[in-house]
């Protein structure tokens, strides 16, 4: 399987089966988007930044909130979460999915604003690897995202949902999640392949670079 990221929480995941593309946004929130081809989009929530279905082109599924679904051998499970601590008082619901592609299971938390519960992070399951929001303000902070990788033990890490300066709201650097994790901030590379047997025995932080167009 192939990561790529479209900057904030959009990514291609491009496997043997097909083409997975997560929350893709519209240029509202200040980002060009490259308009990727998917045959599967996943929608975490209904904010501009991650409901721009109509962006991807080809004529995708789209999964917009938690249940079961399998397309083109493609299974993904969405896991109902809050916008925010207060169960989606102040910014809504969320919903997580878990994508079974090419053998690996990868989460992306879209705009998750809460540790998971215990019974959510059991619903999640076995993660290789997590696509997780890191900026705070509207969504966990780096502290948090710390937290909830120590809790999911995923093998690959990858930040997500972070400062840009073309973004028309603010964010925290992606500097403050690394400092959480202890490490030293990643060489962003352009893409990554992984597969089963090519996961790393402990877990690593991936930072890639935005591809702004195709």
């Amino acid at each position: 399987m192939e990561i790529d990221w479209f900057g904030h929480a959009c990514f291609r995941l491009h496997g043997k089966e097909g083409t997975v593309i997560t929350d893709p946004y519209s240029k509202e929130i200040g980002l060009s988007f490259a308009r990727p081809r998917g045959d599967i989009v996943t929608l975490s929530n209904d904010h501009p930044g991650h409901h721009y279905a109509q962006g991807v082109k080809g004529e995708p599924k789209v999964i917009d909130g938690p249940g079961e679904y399998e397309i083109k051998n493609i299974f993904i499970t969405g896991v109902p979460t809050a916008h925010d601590k207060k169960g989606g008082k102040d910014r809504g619901s969320n919903t997580v999915y878990v994508i079974d592609i090419d053998g690996l299971t990868v989460c992306h938390l879209g705009d998750l604003g809460h540790v998971p519960t215990q019974p959510q992070a059991e619903a999640l399951g076995n993660v290789n690897v997590l696509l997780i929001p890191v900026g705070g303000v509207s969504t966990i902070n780096a502290g948090e995202a710390a937290e909830i990788v120590s809790l999911l033990e995923p093998q690959i890490v990858i930040p997500m949902h972070f400062a840009h300066p073309d973004l028309t709201f603010k964010l925290d650097a992606s500097a403050k999640f690394f400092k959480e994790m202890g490490i030293k901030a990643p060489d962003a590379v352009d893409s990554l392949k992984v597969t089963k047997d090519s996961l790393p025995k402990e877990t690593q932080v991936v930072l890639l670079e935005a591809k702004q167009k195709e």
